[in-house]
């Protein structure tokens, strides 16, 4: 029996295996805050013009970076450099050696247990053209660089609180 794609390293992937390991949560698309001094990210629930945020997809993927210049597209040489993408992210995860976790697509079967594990953005997110004018550090939330509690593989769990 053949390992499945997902299951082998990220440089053995053709373009039509690395877009199917991404699970559509939309969690890139959100606009991010970075601390000049430390370094630090901070997640915002403020998301990209092009996200539509009742399904976490892009609206115009193929046309993207030509619509939104400084979209930044996730491969093979940048997966390692893009410290802001979720835990929860893929790329991030097979990158570092780690399996997909049961609520991913691919192993799921469904599109939709990214959603009922509560890490799709799908819902969750607002549109920065449609957004209210605030500054964008009023738009600081943690949740986007989070495991979702029960998202979380069992070996993130930590251990069971008593009752």
């Amino acid at each position: 029996m053949s390992t499945p794609f997902w299951e082998r390293p990220l440089e053995t992937l053709d373009e039509q295996e690395w877009e199917a390991l991404c699970d559509g949560c939309g969690r890139c698309c959100l606009h991010k805050l970075e601390d000049e001094d430390t370094g630090e990210i901070a997640h915002t629930w403020l998301a990209c013009r092009l996200l539509d945020c009742d399904t976490a997809r892009c609206s115009d993927y193929a046309n993207r970076t030509r619509q939104v210049p400084d979209c930044l597209q996730v491969n093979i040489r940048t997966v390692a450099e893009y410290d802001w993408l979720p835990p929860t992210c893929a790329y991030r995860l097979r990158f570092l050696g780690e399996a997909l976790p049961a609520w991913h697509p691919l192993i799921s079967g469904d599109s939709e247990t990214v959603r009922a594990a509560k890490v799709s953005v799908a819902g969750r997110v607002v549109r920065e053209d449609e957004a209210p004018d605030l500054p964008l550090i009023d738009f600081i939330v943690d949740w986007p660089g989070q495991w979702p509690r029960a998202a979380r593989p069992a070996a993130r769990r930590g251990p069971a609180k008593p009752s």
